[in-house]
C-alpha cells in the first residue's frame, strides 16, 4: 500500500462560479463524497490548502497578467477575459490556495513524505495561457507543479500527461519550446469547437519540437481507441524521455454520462488510464506522480471515478 496524499479544502468552494455553470463547487463536493463513501479518507494523507507564493506563480505567467485579475475580482466582475470565466471575489485567493495545494503535495512526494498524491482542486488550469484566462482556468496549475520541480528539486525531466477531454491549450503553449517538459495529451478532436488546439501534427516548436504528442480521438469513440493510442503513442515516448516526475492533468469530462463531450469512456476504461500511468511512474520516476484535477461534470459519476482513481494511487 503506497502512502497516497489528497489534497482538498473547503476555501476551495468559495470559488463561486454562479448558477448554471458547470465547473461548480458541487464537483468538489461529489468527489469528497466518493472517496468518503469508499471509506478511503483514513487510508489518504490530508493536505489542506496553502497560499502560493507570487514567484511560483510568476515562473509560468505574466505579472500584468497576474495583477490584472486580482482586479477584475476585487472589482465585482463576474467574468474574466472571457463571459465562461466566472468569478468571484474570492476566486483570486482560490486560485492561489489551489497552486499552493498542489506545491505543498509535490514537496512532500519530492521529500518521500508521501509516494504519490491526487490534488482535488479549483479552479482548473490546464487551459490558461501565459497571459489568458480560457476554459475555466486562470493559473496553469500543472505548468506552475512542473516550474517549481525544476526551480526548487533540480528535477530535469518532468513527464505531463494530460487525459481530460478537452486538449490543454495553454500546458502545451507553456512548454512547446523546452525540450525538458514532455507534454501528452489524449483528448477528443473536434471537442465541441474547444479550444480548437491539439492536433496530430503539433509536435512542439525549436528546441522542443518531439516533446509534445497529442493523441486526437474522433467523437463516439471511448475505451478501445484510448487504450490503442496510448499504448502506441505515450509509452514508447515516455520510455525514450523518462521522465523523473510524472504530473498528470486528470480530467474526467471523457465519460459517456458527461455532457461535456462525444467520447464514451467508461469507468473501466479511466481506471486502465491510471493503472496504466501508475506502472509508467513506477518504471520511470521511482513512483513518483501527481494527479491534478482538471474537467469532469457529471456529479452522478464523479464520486465513482474518483474513488477509483485515488484507489489505484494507494495501490500504487
Amino acid at each position: 500500500m503506497k502512502k497516497t496524499g489528497y489534497v482538498y479544502d473547503l476555501r476551495y468552494l468559495l470559488h463561486d462560479t454562479g448558477p448554471y455553470h458547470p465547473e461548480t463547487s458541487d464537483r468538489l463536493v461529489a468527489i469528497h463524497d466518493g472517496i468518503r463513501g469508499a471509506d478511503l479518507l483514513d487510508q489518504l494523507t490530508i493536505i489542506p490548502a496553502a497560499r502560493a507564493e507570487l514567484k511560483d506563480i510568476l515562473a509560468v505567467h505574466d505579472h500584468a497578467y497576474v495583477r490584472r485579475f486580482e482586479e477584475v475580482c476585487l472589482s465585482g466582475n463576474r467574468y474574466f477575459d472571457d463571459q465562461d470565466n466566472q468569478i468571484c471575489v474570492d476566486s483570486y485567493e482560490t486560485a492561489f490556495l489551489a497552486v499552493g495545494g498542489i506545491l505543498d503535495a509535490v514537496r512532500m512526494v519530492m521529500e518521500k513524505e508521501i509516494d504519490n498524491a491526487f490534488c482535488a482542486i479549483r479552479p482548473p488550469g490546464h487551459h490558461a495561457e501565459q497571459d489568458k484566462a480560457l476554459g475555466f482556468c486562470y493559473f496553469n496549475n500543472i505548468a506552475v507543479a512542473a516550474r517549481y520541480l525544476q526551480a526548487e528539486w533540480g528535477i530535469q525531466r518532468v513527464g505531463i500527461v494530460d487525459f481530460d477531454v478537452h486538449h490543454g491549450n495553454g500546458t502545451e503553449h507553456i512548454f512547446e519550446n523546452d525540450p525538458t517538459v514532455f507534454y501528452y495529451s489524449i483528448h477528443e478532436h473536434p471537442s465541441f469547437a474547444f479550444p480548437g488546439t491539439g492536433r496530430a501534427f503539433d509536435e512542439g516548436n525549436l528546441k522542443g519540437t518531439g516533446f509534445t504528442k497529442n493523441s486526437p480521438v474522433l467523437p463516439g469513440r471511448g475505451d478501445d481507441n484510448y487504450k490503442s493510442l496510448i499504448n502506441k503513442e505515450l509509452l514508447p515516448a515516455f520510455e525514450q524521455f523518462k521522465p523523473e516526475v510524472i504530473l498528470v492533468s486528470a480530467g474526467f469530462d471523457g465519460h459517456f454520462d458527461d455532457e461535456m463531450s462525444d467520447i464514451i469512456l467508461t469507468t473501466e476504461g479511466f481506471s486502465w488510464i491510471m493503472e496504466t500511468l501508475m506502472t509508467l511512474a513506477n518504471d520511470h520516476s521511482e513512483g513518483r506522480i501527481v494527479s491534478i484535477l482538471e474537467g469532469g461534470y457529471s456529479l452522478k459519476r464523479l464520486p465513482e471515478l474518483a474513488a477509483n482513481h485515488v484507489s489505484i494511487l494507494l495501490k500504487g
